[in-house]
């Protein structure tokens, strides 16, 4: 069984203030991190030609051709004045026994904890959960920075949604250790998620800059939310929070400014079917390029 939900173009503040008090079950958001460069992930498309200039199998000869490739400049004068009126928002819009996810990375969490402890209360903190991976350049004149941060707050200290049984168990790293049973029914993972970028050649790849795994938003959507759920990301990118919640019997809000994410995530989801609104201008571009 799968379950729909709605995909808004729209300035997320003004999406997020005609939306009613505590009608959200779980809000996850992933926004910019304000790395001050332009996100963009370049694409191609190769095919075969005697005069192309890659090579592949039998020497056959490949031509490489760039795509239009979605991309946003991620640079913020002022980023805890532009994401306080939006948790504010979000604090509001989740049930009392909701939670809320913020993925963010080294340059920022400091700043949105202690904007969070403000909004939530400190006794809300529930897990700073790291994603750890092994992907990209590695400088040679520092640590190299391979992991984000997700900060768990929930609204209610003492009464939010955690479904134990629902948490995929992960290998254990020394199972020799545990033994074969213990070894075969594999751990609980701790507040550090290794897990893989998507990667390159993956069916899961949109070609949207800073998508995530849908490993990692199915494991947040299976613990912290039960089936029926409303699950709310308002700053949706490629869709992924979407499709989490529609394979697991929940349904979406996903709110993006750009026309480029709307496209991609009404192709994505389209086996949920989507309703689909926003800025009437800029939406009928939009769906005209989905045809």
């Amino acid at each position: 069984m799968q379950r729909g939900g709605q995909i808004i173009l729209s300035e997320n503040l003004e999406a997020l203030r005609r939306m009613a008090d505590e009608s959200c079950d779980l809000i996850y958001i992933d926004p910019p991190f304000n790395t001050q460069k332009t996100q963009k992930r370049d694409r191609i498309s190769v095919i075969r030609s005697d005069e192309g200039t890659r090579g592949g199998f039998g020497n056959a000869r490949y031509a490489v051709q760039k795509l239009e490739s979605p991309s946003y400049l991620d640079t913020f004068d002022d980023f805890v004045g532009f994401m306080r009126p939006r948790l504010i928002e979000a604090y509001r819009l989740l049930k009392d026994d909701g939670s809320l996810f913020l993925h963010i990375d080294y340059r920022e969490v400091h700043y949105m904890k202690v904007l969070l402890d403000e909004i939530f209360g400190r006794e809300s903190f529930k897990n700073e959960i790291i994603w750890s991976y092994d992907y990209g350049g590695k400088p040679k004149n520092r640590w190299p920075a391979k992991h984000d941060n997700v900060l768990w707050y929930a609204k209610n200290p003492d009464n939010y949604i955690f479904n134990f049984d629902a948490i995929d168990r992960i290998p254990y790293m020394a199972p020799d250790l545990v033994g074969p049973e213990k070894a075969e029914r594999g751990k609980v993972p701790t507040d550090v998620w290794w897990m893989t970028i998507v990667p390159t050649n993956s069916k899961e790849k949109t070609g949207y800059p800073t998508q995530k795994p849908l490993k990692l938003l199915e494991r947040i959507v299976k613990v912290h939310s039960s089936p029926g759920a409303v699950v709310l990301d308002f700053f949706a990118g490629s869709g992924t929070t979407g499709e989490a919640a529609a394979k697991h019997q929940r349904s979406f809000i996903l709110v993006d400014s750009n026309p480029d994410a709307i496209k991609i995530m009404a192709q994505r989801l389209s086996f949920a079917s989507p309703e689909i609104s926003g800025m009437d201008a800029e939406l009928d571009k939009c769906q005209l390029s989905l045809l």
